[in-house]
């Protein structure tokens, strides 16, 4: 957002010295308006709090005799000399997911857990093989771990994972990733069969401020990135550019 508020700027000088000072005058408004109504956290919390409406902090599960939690990636970090960590942003996602299987387990079911997300930023090694070792370390043992390391994007999440799913065939799928992602990730998921229970593992806020803050742009930047995800499967569908259908996943 940053960058497009700068090339408005950009644009309402040039307007102006060309001439069209009316015209330049009423974009710099817009851009001082839209700058101040971002950094102060109006606009970022109006469209965080769309994406996160209607889904519960902790919602009922009702666990089936076998039963699948998918976790999505959201990168990885890397420490010098160190194995590859889980990114600051899935670590909320890697405990509701460890959570979710110990109260699996506690009511006496069949669980598990499978980890979703490739080496997206080239980093080595892929998500979902980070990610189960931190699972392993929250003592979910090995055997009812299921990683899934090629994609690269929240659609080969849902395409990926599909045919594991598929396999294994679980009578009840829970997904867990950020409240923000959710929606777009229900979405990509029903495209291909699958409708999952949706859990999230994390809730933002925009901060109320007075003078711009650097949260409110990133926040900004995160929400618009899933409103465009939403608006790009829909053109794609009409075009017929997105992957057929596929059929329910039968549980």
């Amino acid at each position: 957002m940053l960058t497009v508020l700068f090339v408005l700027l950009l644009v309402s000088v040039l307007l102006y010295r060309r001439r069209w000072r009316k015209t330049g005058r009423v974009l710099l408004a817009l851009t001082v308006l839209l700058f101040f109504g971002i950094g102060c956290g109006a606009l970022p919390r109006l469209l965080s709090d769309s994406l996160q409406h209607g889904y519960e902090v902790n919602p009922s599960i009702a666990w089936a005799p076998r039963n699948a939690i998918v976790v999505l990636g959201a990168g990885t970090a890397v420490v010098e000399d160190q194995p590859l960590q889980p990114s600051f942003f899935v670590d909320g996602r890697l405990l509701r997911a460890a959570q979710l299987y110990s109260a699996c387990k506690a009511a006496g079911k069949e669980c598990r857990l499978v980890a979703s997300g490739g080496d997206s930023q080239a980093h080595g090694e892929a998500e979902a093989v980070v990610y189960g070792r931190a699972l392993r370390a929250l003592g979910i043992p090995e055997a009812d771990i299921a990683l899934e390391s090629r994609s690269m994007s929240t659609w080969q999440n849902a395409q990926f994972t599909r045919p594991m799913l598929a396999s294994y065939a679980p009578q009840h799928i829970v997904l867990v990733t950020s409240s923000i992602h959710l929606r777009r990730s229900l979405l990509y998921f029903a495209h291909f069969g699958v409708v999952p229970q949706p859990v999230a593992g994390d809730w933002v806020n925009a901060r109320r401020e007075v003078a711009p803050d650097s949260w409110d742009f990133f926040l900004m930047d995160a929400t618009l990135h899933e409103y465009l995800g939403i608006l790009r499967y829909r053109v794609y569908n009409v075009m017929g550019w997105n992957a057929p259908k596929a059929p329910p996943l039968d549980p």
